[in-house]
């Protein structure tokens, strides 16, 4: 009889938390969302923390403030959204080189990429252009794998910073065909583009949103995008397959958690939120003027995609000897 009425006051407990949580889903939001970017503005991070705030906006009924705040490969902007309070109104714009790559690069990273959030959504997903300043004397990859080897250490290659994307890919496209460059860390894309159009640093591979215009308008010689089609906003850049180097591909997604606690109901409306913004033609529109790929996934795959990712990365970098200052 004892044990009867602990299970039935447990059932009650239940219930009562059950009903608490669907009415804070019923209310949420109330004010306005967060949305913290690890990054600068500028970029695949910023755009695609831009693209969704607007539509955001609209769908679910209250502002979306964008808050960038970079430092320290992004721990700066993770840590923050670990340590904020799990009611759906501070959220991370997570980047890929930091959630799959900082857990394998720093010995002891202030948060765990699983533990410490909970997915919500895959916004955008993006392939990355292998670009060179125009003082460069070569017209295609090859050219440049050749020239490269010939003046080992003599070209500097920029990066959103250490443990990006651009900074892990560059140094599995070092790896990949044994040439030599120096790596210049930056702050995000936007610092890095400006030192690259200016030729004090030669070399970038990074997104279509910090390199697309700047290959268009010839300001930069894109030599290959590191995916398996050609990017449509660039139609003349080859793929690294049709460039002669099919071993090497590169691919940067962008997603958004809330910290880990964040009531079910919350997550799942602002998952379906997000699916709704991301499914507005103007959205569309706008990505593929930036050069990015929409791509939703509930959280569940999401979740899924970041398990799968996490022992890739890792091994990725160990083999590519990346180690972090």
């Amino acid at each position: 009889m004892k044990r009867f009425h602990l299970t039935q006051k447990l059932l009650v407990s239940l219930g009562f938390a059950l009903s608490a949580q669907l009415a804070a889903a019923q209310a949420f939001p109330d004010r306005p969302i967060t949305l913290v970017v690890p990054n600068p503005p500028g970029g695949l991070v910023d755009t695609s923390a831009r693209l969704l705030s607007e539509p955001l906006a609209r769908v679910i009924g209250q502002p979306i403030i964008v808050d960038n705040k970079p430092g320290a490969s992004g721990n700066t902007a993770y840590q923050s959204v670990a340590k904020a309070k799990p009611d759906g109104y501070t959220l991370l714009i997570s980047y890929s080189g930091y959630h799959v790559g900082n857990p394998a690069l720093f010995d002891k990273l202030p948060w765990d990429p699983v533990k410490d959030f909970s997915p919500v959504a895959l916004l955008t997903v993006s392939t990355n252009v292998i670009a060179v300043h125009p003082s460069v004397p070569v017209n295609n990859l090859k050219e440049f794998i050749a020239y490269a080897k010939a003046n080992p250490g003599k070209l500097n290659y920029a990066s959103q910073g250490n443990g990006s994307v651009s900074h892990i890919g560059t140094e599995i496209f070092k790896q990949t065909t044994g040439v030599e460059m120096v790596h210049v860390p930056y702050k995000g894309s936007g610092p890095a583009i400006q030192d690259v159009l200016a030729g004090q640093v030669q070399v970038f591979i990074s997104t279509p949103p910090s390199l697309m215009q700047h290959v268009q308008s010839g300001k930069l010689k894109g030599l290959a995008v590191t995916g398996k089609n050609r990017h449509p906003g660039m139609p003349n850049v080859p793929t690294t397959a049709e460039a002669g180097l099919p071993s090497f591909q590169l691919e940067s997604w962008v997603a958004l958690y809330a910290p880990a606690g964040t009531p079910a109901p919350v997550i799942n409306k602002l998952s379906d939120s997000v699916k709704q913004s991301l499914a507005l033609p103007e959205v569309k529109d706008r990505s593929d003027a930036a050069g990015v790929e929409l791509r939703y996934l509930n959280p569940a795959q999401m979740d899924a995609l970041l398990k799968k990712e996490l022992p890739y990365w890792s091994k990725a970098i160990k083999a590519a000897n990346i180690t972090l200052d």
